[in-house]
């Protein structure tokens, strides 16, 4: 049987879920196609998936048609579980971009299919709800020509075919010139290869809901999407994970290449040793192997997808055997990158620990959540995407783990920068034994770069691997600067120093390396980075003004506007922290007809007044005495103990 991995992308209330439902319904896996709003679908399988009606978790589905096997990521519309698109991203081999009638292509539209053009995913379109008034086959390809690609062919349409498949051939081109015949079989065959190469992309219409069109899109998936291609050696990704009750938590694999049994051993890491700086691992071993369908299969090849039992809390996004074999690598965050958090409070005090279990689950299958207890504060913090993600999350907690929270309001995520180049020291010498004596350099540097670490401290002074200790050790002592977020944009030198022969405990360097580099921000001075964003605004004349004085209001800037048919296409720059609700404004401004999308476009200077500091999580470096307890367990924690 051949395969197939896909996945269904959609700006929201596009009917992404219900075209779902109609190729399950089409291909006999359900009766009957569910409504969305009577959360009667099978994709959305959650308690608050089904009442609120739309999607918040991507779902894997299998069907037959043709003597095809169709593994089916469903994926939610909505901006704030970008997370969810991203990690379907790292399983599938092909994808339907669902895209209104109505509407057009909205501005998520765009997004989603700009990441499936730069990821190389072939493509096919599906222009649903033929079927409402004022529905546009036409004028909604004609923006998708102009928005996203010219090379999207309505596949309904012989002579668009026809000539799509000669302007990628330079034959077929001259046979097309001179008037002569050209064979409709090898037009089709051409038109498959091109689309599955996702040098062309099929666009068909219809309606879902009206059971319009539906088997077109089920044979264009296999015959225009391609099968996977299967790698030699062993290589996996884990892009989702899941608890059971009997089985324990279960990971989403898809495999590239090679196999994997039940009983297999299974090598993953498990962290660095501080000591040498070597990465550790653990075996786990495989206890089961589900297909999509839920079957034991016992063992999963190159190509498929399913669900592995066994491998312990392997974090997602892991990739199992040879890195290389992969046809993509999507980093988290590239979609959108959470940039508010917040605390949240459980309405017991006495259920905090159990709120903190309940949240590094969540965070397990998460990631960009990051769950962080402080327990200094006796805080649960998360990162989230937006206002409804936050409303889910409540709503999980709730029927999931049965913990009743409330949240507090969010704060963005800022970052900071050291003001000017300075000098960093520490004598790490008391009380004794230990000895660590570390000179730094920090330096501002670009926008954008991050933190750079170079030593020129003789080997003869600080041994080489203690100086590798002290890179280790940075993300630790850049977590919060002196305004208490993570310190970014600086090039760290390490001078020199001296190590002792006999004093030098092997944890010694890493327990200075914060205190030296936090004297150095201290005598540099701080500067506090927001978060910009680029907006893309999709709006109706009539409110293009507001919108412009309303991003003026917002410390923004209008980069540009376009006209396209209806609507003005309106980019500007943004603070996250005055935008951050500006989303339902608009919805409310332009009576639903305007949408925006929002990108990180990096992060500026601002003043503090406009800003805010966060509270230290721990024990400062500075507070020398304190924290060196601290570090040798002397007080409760380590550390950096929150």
């Amino acid at each position: 049987m051949q395969l197939r991995n896909i996945g269904i992308f959609a700006h929201v209330d596009a009917g992404k879920t219900t075209l779902s439902e109609h190729l399950l319904m089409h291909a006999g896996v359900i009766r009957q196609a569910g409504s969305v709003d009577s959360g009667t679908t099978f994709t959305d399988n959650l308690p608050v998936e089904k009442r609120r009606g739309i999607s918040v978790k991507a779902s894997c589905v299998s069907l037959n048609w043709q003597d095809t096997l169709i593994n089916l990521i469903d994926t939610p519309g909505h901006v704030d579980f970008s997370a969810e698109v991203e990690r379907s991203l790292w399983a599938l081999d092909g994808a339907v971009l669902v895209v209104c009638a109505k509407e057009g292509v909205q501005p998520q539209t765009e997004v989603l299919f700009e990441e499936l053009s730069r990821q190389g995913v072939p493509t096919v379109m599906f222009i649903n709800k033929t079927d409402l008034e004022s529905a546009d086959v036409q004028r909604t390809l004609g923006q998708i020509h102009r928005r996203l690609s010219g090379k999207a062919v309505l596949a309904e349409d012989a002579a668009a075919v026809t000539e799509a498949v000669c302007e990628q051939d330079d034959e077929l081109l001259e046979k097309y010139f001179s008037g002569e015949a050209i064979d409709e079989e090898l037009i089709a065959r051409k038109f498959a290869e091109l689309a599955r190469q996702g040098r062309l992309y099929p666009v068909y219409s219809g309606s879902a809901l009206r059971n319009e069109g539906v088997t077109a899109v089920l044979n264009a998936i296999v015959a225009h999407l391609p099968p996977p291609k299967k790698k030699d050696g062993l290589c996996g990704v884990a892009f989702a994970a899941e608890q059971d009750r009997l089985l324990g938590r279960g990971v989403w694999m898809r495999l590239y290449g090679g196999q994997l049994e039940n009983r297999a051993a299974v090598t993953l890491p498990a962290g660095t040793d501080p000591v040498s700086g070597e990465m550790r691992y653990v075996q786990r071993k495989v206890t089961q192997i589900k297909s999509v369908s839920g079957t034991d299969v016992g063992v999963l090849k190159a190509g498929e997808i399913g669900i592995v039992y066994g491998l312990g809390d392997i974090r997602i996004g892991h990739v199992l055997g040879d890195e290389s074999l992969l046809p993509r690598r999507v980093e988290p965050g590239l979609l959108r990158t959470p940039l508010i958090t917040v605390k949240v409070i459980p309405d017991k005090l006495e259920e905090m620990q159990s709120l903190r279990a309940a949240c590094e689950t969540l965070a397990g299958e998460d990631p960009l959540l990051q769950a962080h207890y402080a327990r200094k504060l006796n805080e649960m913090q998360l990162h989230v995407m937006g206002a409804i993600q936050l409303e889910i999350l409540q709503e999980l907690l709730d029927t999931r783990f049965g913990l009743k929270v409330s949240c507090s309001e969010p704060t963005v995520i800022y970052r900071e920068t050291i003001a000017k180049t300075t000098g960093g020291f520490v004598a790490y010498t008391m009380p004794k034994p230990c000895w660590a004596i570390m000179d730094f350099t920090i330096e501002p540097a670009p926008r954008g770069s991050g933190v750079t670490f170079a030593s020129v401290a003789p080997v003869k002074d600080i041994a080489l691997h203690y100086q590798h200790q002290v890179e280790q050790a940075l993300p630790l002592a850049l977590s919060q600067g002196r305004l208490g977020w993570p310190v970014t944009d600086v090039k760290i030198t390490l001078n020199g120093g001296s190590h002792h022969q006999f004093h030098t405990h092997p944890l010694d360097f890493i327990v200075a390396t914060p205190m030296g580099i936090q004297d150095g921000l201290q005598r540099g001075g701080s500067v506090l980075l927001e978060p910009i964003l680029d907006v893309k605004f999709l709006l109706p004349p009539e409110c293009v003004g507001r919108v412009m004085s309303d991003v003026a209001t917002m410390r923004g800037e209008v980069t540009d506007t376009l006209t396209d048919d209806d609507r003005v296409i309106l980019t500007a720059t943004l603070p996250v922290q005055t935008s951050m609700n500006y989303s339902s404004a608009l919805a409310s401004l332009s009576s639903g007809r305007g949408g925006m999308s929002v990108r990180l476009k990096g992060y500026r200077e601002c003043p503090l007044e406009l800003g805010a500091t966060a509270p230290r999580r721990g024990v400062d470096p500075l507070d020398t005495s304190k924290y060196i307890l601290a570090a040798r367990s002397a007080l409760e924690g380590g550390i950096f103990d929150d």
